[in-house]
């Protein structure tokens, strides 16, 4: 496994106006699959140093196009040029789990995972200053009220987690304290106390029209079980069961035939269902959109790892789906489709074609439908305009090459 760091420490590349520090220790380094998936788990059809390999090229490019310094103050971002603003919360919890997971691979691991962790402590929401700011301005200014968006502090906290293992929390940031304390504003301020369920930031309270409003690509089962392990704290094991129970029902409900979710799931005080037209972002709310795409892939995540029998079931259900509606295509997946399975908006994108190849790994008999995702993945770069589809597709490819875990 050294062999493969050795390589992988050769090959990657600075942000703009980094130098290289030196190579923290790495508890867990990418490459060693210290932590290997549960029995069963389908993996790519090839040699695995290779496999890896495409990983960091994948890894190179992502970084050299979206890991800036362009904010000064020794600040690292995730720069999404795709987005609403220049500087998204989102972006900042992928760089900070991307980093992390990368380590072993890049020497400059510690060193830009400081960066990231020094720019979210200075842009903390309004509402909570253990939560960070959504959006930033090319000034990287926070905007737009300075409130949260729960997907970002999901991340971030999460990210906090895997620093703790992989560097420990002795250096300038005590990881571990720093991920602890953004866990309990989480629970505070960005969970429905009466549902269990996430709210969509620290913006939408009890008395806001969206309380009662979930995001299906919030719904991060393998974090909630990071967050418990981390903190003691069996509330988490509440919200984990809410989640999953939700999720279950409504694909039994609204998409039978296909596990699809929506973006948004409304009502969830009463009697949850998918979103009618825009409740948030726009007149696909209700179907398996831009928030939704990312389901498998976090669904999945949680099955290879945990063995949990509701996410491989899950996972299964849009694995299955999928794979016959393209006949084992890849490139005929498509950029958004009602929950019954039909197009709702045609084009391809790696946002939703790289999530299907993590559900994939939980079904016994889908190794040529992997291996053809498998490939499409591994001969597609990094868009360097596309932000989201570009970090989705980096983030999957980690899990589907089996060097995801949780801390």
């Amino acid at each position: 496994m050294k062999i493969i760091g050795a390589l992988a420490l050769s090959l990657v590349l600075l942000p703009a106006g980094a130098t290289h520090a030196a190579p923290a220790e790495v508890t867990v380094p990418f490459g060693s699959h210290q932590r290997p998936y549960v029995s069963g788990t389908l993996k790519p059809t090839g040699d695995q140093a290779a496999i890896d390999q495409t990983v960091i090229t994948r890894y190179n490019q992502w970084k050299s196009a979206f890991l800036k310094h362009n904010c000064g103050n020794g600040w690292v971002e995730t720069y999404s040029p795709d987005a609403d603003h220049p500087y998204v919360a989102e972006g900042q919890g992928y760089g900070m789990v991307i980093t992390a997971l990368m380590a072993g691979a890049d020497p400059d691991a510690k060193a830009n995972f400081d960066g990231m962790v020094k720019f979210v402590l200075a842009h903390p929401s309004v509402n909570n200053h253990n939560l960070l700011a959504a959006e930033q301005n090319s000034s990287c200014r926070s905007v737009d009220g300075s409130d949260s968006a729960t997907d970002g502090d999901l991340d971030v906290a999460y990210g906090l987690l895997l620093a703790d293992v992989q560097w420990g929390s002795g250096g300038t940031y005590n990881y571990k304290d720093l991920a602890v304390k953004h866990i309990n504003a989480i629970k505070a301020s960005e969970v429905n106390s009466s549902t269990h369920l996430m709210l969509l930031g620290d913006w939408s309270d009890s008395g806001e029209s969206h309380h009662n409003i979930t995001r299906s690509s919030d719904f991060l089962i393998d974090h909630f079980r990071a967050f418990r392990k981390a903190t003691g704290d069996s509330a988490w094991d509440t919200i984990r069961a809410a989640h999953q129970k939700l999720i279950t029902s409504q694909q039994a409900k609204y998409a039978p035939n296909t596990g699809l979710l929506a973006d948004f799931i409304v009502n969830t005080n009463t009697t949850p269902k998918p979103a009618s037209g825009q409740v948030l972002e726009g007149p696909h709310d209700g179907d398996y959109s831009w928030n939704a795409c990312r389901d498998p892939w976090r669904i999945g995540s949680d099955a290879v790892t945990s063995g949990d029998s509701a996410s491989a079931a899950s996972a299964r259900k849009l694995n299955s789906w999928i794979k016959s509606k393209t006949s084992g295509n890849a490139n005929s997946i498509q950029t958004g489709y009602k929950l019954s399975g039909s197009v709702s908006e045609s084009g391809s994108d790696m946002a939703y074609t790289a999530p299907f190849a993590v559900a994939a790994l939980t079904d016994a008999g889908s190794q040529a439908w992997l291996d053809a995702l498998w490939h499409k993945l591994a001969t597609t770069s990094i868009d360097s305009s596309l932000y989201y589809g570009g970090s989705v597709q980096l983030q999957s490819m980690i899990v589907v090459s089996g060097n995801y875990w949780v801390p």
